[in-house]
This record gives C-alpha cells, sequence and structure tokens, in this order.
C-alpha cells in the first residue's frame, strides 16, 4: 500500500516540469550556527541552489508553472516586480533558456533606493544581462495590475503573452513548491530525523501555501513557520490561505487554515529595509556557514528564526530546518550596509 506522501508525489506528477530547477536542492546541517544559539539542531534547505541564472526558490515554481505556457503557445513572458526582484531575475533567465522574449513591469515607489547602487547592480544588472524589456510603472500598490496592463499591450501588438503573476505567486505555484516537502522528508528519513519545524521567510504567500500543503500530506507533525518579510503580516497571511486553499483543490488534499502561521515582528521597517537583526542574522549565516543570503527576503527570514530560537521556541534536542530561498545577487545593492 503507498504510504500518504507516495499517494502525494502521485498527484504531484499530474503537474508537469520543464526541467528547469536542478532537484533535489541539498539539505545540509548547520553545526557551527547550531553551536553558537545553543540549538535547536539547525540544518538549510538551499533552494539558492536551484540552478538557472543563479538559482532562488522561485525556479521551482516556474518549472512547473511554465509548462502553461509552452503549451499554450505563448512567445512572451510577462511579469513585474521591484528593480531588484529576485522573481523577476529568474523569470527573465527561465526565458532566456527557454527562447521566451521577457518583458518586465518595474515598481518604483514601493521604497526608496537604498544606495547610488540600486538600480544597477544585483538583480536590475543581471536581468538586462538576460536579456529583458524593462517597463518602469509606479508603485501603487496592486502586485498585478501593471503586470496585466502589460500583457493586453502585448497582446495588442500581435504577441502571445504568458502573465507570470508578482512573486510567481497563485495556486499552481504553491502546487510546484509543495514538492519541496517531498524532498524534505526524504532527506530527511536518510539523514535519520523528522523535522519539528519548516521555517522560511513569506511575502508573495506561495512558497508558504506550498510548504504547508506538502506539509499536510508528506510531514504531518512538522510546523511550517513563515516569517513576515514584507511588514504586512495579515496581507501575508490571507495570500497563503487563498492560494494553499486553490493549492489544495488542484491536488485534492485537505487544507487546514490553522496550519498557516505567520510570524510578524521580523520584517524591519518595512518591504526592502533591511534592520539591525537582518543585517547580523546575515553576518552570521556568511561567517558560521558560509550562507549567502540578502536583506529583503532571506536575511529577514534568518533573523527570524534566530530570535524564535532566543526566545526559546524550540528545545535543543528537536530540528530545525531553515529553507533558503536564494537572491544571493541582491546583496550587491546593499553593498553599504557591509562597508
Amino acid at each position: 500500500m503507498l504510504s500518504s506522501a507516495d499517494r502525494f508525489t502521485t498527484k504531484l506528477a499530474r503537474f508537469p516540469r520543464l526541467g528547469l530547477a536542478h532537484l533535489p536542492t541539498p539539505l545540509e546541517p548547520m553545526k557551527r550556527l547550531t553551536a553558537h544559539l545553543g540549538g535547536p539542531r539547525l540544518w538549510v534547505k538551499r533552494e539558492d541552489c536551484t540552478g538557472v541564472g543563479l538559482g532562488g526558490n522561485k525556479l521551482r515554481k516556474l518549472d512547473t508553472v511554465l509548462s502553461e505556457a509552452v503549451a499554450a503557445g505563448a512567445d512572451t513572458l510577462v511579469s513585474g516586480g521591484v528593480v531588484q526582484s529576485n522573481s523577476q531575475r529568474q523569470v527573465a533567465a527561465a526565458a532566456a533558456k527557454l527562447g521566451f522574449d521577457c518583458h518586465l513591469a518595474v515598481y518604483h515607489g514601493r521604497l526608496a533606493p537604498p544606495s547610488p547602487d540600486y538600480e544597477k547592480t544585483g538583480n536590475a544588472l543581471l536581468n538586462r544581462l538576460f536579456g529583458a524589456t524593462l517597463h518602469d510603472v509606479p508603485w501603487n500598490g496592486d502586485r498585478n495590475g501593471a503586470i496585466r496592463d502589460l500583457a493586453d499591450r502585448l497582446r495588442a501588438a500581435g504577441r502571445t503573452p504568458y502573465l507570470v503573476p508578482y512573486g510567481v505567486s497563485n495556486p499552481l505555484g504553491a502546487v510546484a513548491y509543495a514538492s519541496t516537502v517531498t524532498e524534505i522528508a526524504a532527506q530527511a528519513e536518510t539523514l535519520g530525523f523528522t523535522p519539528h519545524s519548516i521555517v522560511h521567510c513569506s511575502g508573495s504567500g506561495a512558497t508558504q501555501a506550498g510548504l504547508v500543503v506538502g506539509a499536510r500530506a508528506c510531514l504531518p507533525d512538522t510546523k511550517i513557520v513563515g516569517i513576515d518579510i514584507d511588514a504586512e503580516p495579515e496581507r501575508v497571511r490571507a495570500d497563503v490561505l487563498a492560494y494553499g486553499g486553490g493549492a489544495a483543490d488542484l491536488l485534492d488534499q485537505p487544507f487546514v487554515p490553522d496550519d498557516v502561521e505567520v510570524v510578524a515582528g521580523h520584517a524591519g521597517p518595512a518591504y526592502g529595509v533591511p534592520h539591525a537583526a537582518t543585517v547580523e542574522a546575515m553576518k552570521l549565516g556568511a561567517r558560521l556557514e558560509a550562507l549567502v543570503l540578502d536583506p529583503v527576503y532571506s536575511g529577514k527570514g534568518l533573523a527570524g528564526l534566530i530570535a524564535l530560537i532566543e526566545a526559546g521556541r524550540w528545545h535543543k534536542d528537536q530540528d530545525v530546518i531553515f529553507v533558503h530561498t536564494g537572491g544571493a545577487p541582491a546583496l550587491f545593492a546593499y553593498r553599504h550596509l557591509f562597508d
């Protein structure tokens, strides 16, 4: 008889992947950070190692989501995000790899540029290098409005666009990300432990939604802990609920809203604005585990994990996994923080 994890894997297989991402990503112990913090036993899921375009968690979503674009005969990928968006960079890289044109709505005004380098280096440089066409638009709080408008203009001009939502966050993106938990379950079993919790940074919602749906099927005793990095915990939780419910419907899986935990208080003053705890977490990750984190997402996620450990959330004999979602290129736009 198939286990619940095997049945879940069979359901995931109904959604084809293009093979963009290098999977499975490694699961590694963080022995030096564990010793520094005094426990629990810490592990890192290296979603920064997905490969194409310097990797990241969005590439796992794109691997499945862009199957729709190929099947629809699209010739252009359309997406958007802020200047240093990790998601935009991975969409642009995927477009280059698959032979799509790429048009990106680049939002200005969500945060003040933190440095003169902000619009010239990091993800912004890579977007241009990958051949994306960039369209500057003002930020008005509607994450997908300008992306839809851009797709409409391209369609009117005779193109066949495929719209990739902000953060690659929709129910299908959450379905794709649920595969992370099937990998973690198999890797943890081989390594001889069951994770008490999986901790990650949570922003546009589909990453956490996929983890929640996957854990319910494969690791039902494991808690999914999302660290709000947007300074909008209520909005983040609402999006996780929406995408998680949609993904569960697509997979014919149960979805329990109480499984969704979004921890507030570690986002700093605003999205894209790192605080002292973020910078310290990034330094610790680099100096103790050679992890390159970014100050917008993964750095804040690790800062939240450290704060929860210091508050006594876990015992020393428990195992906790940190999901490194990638984002290293954005670090270079914030290099002034480390002068």
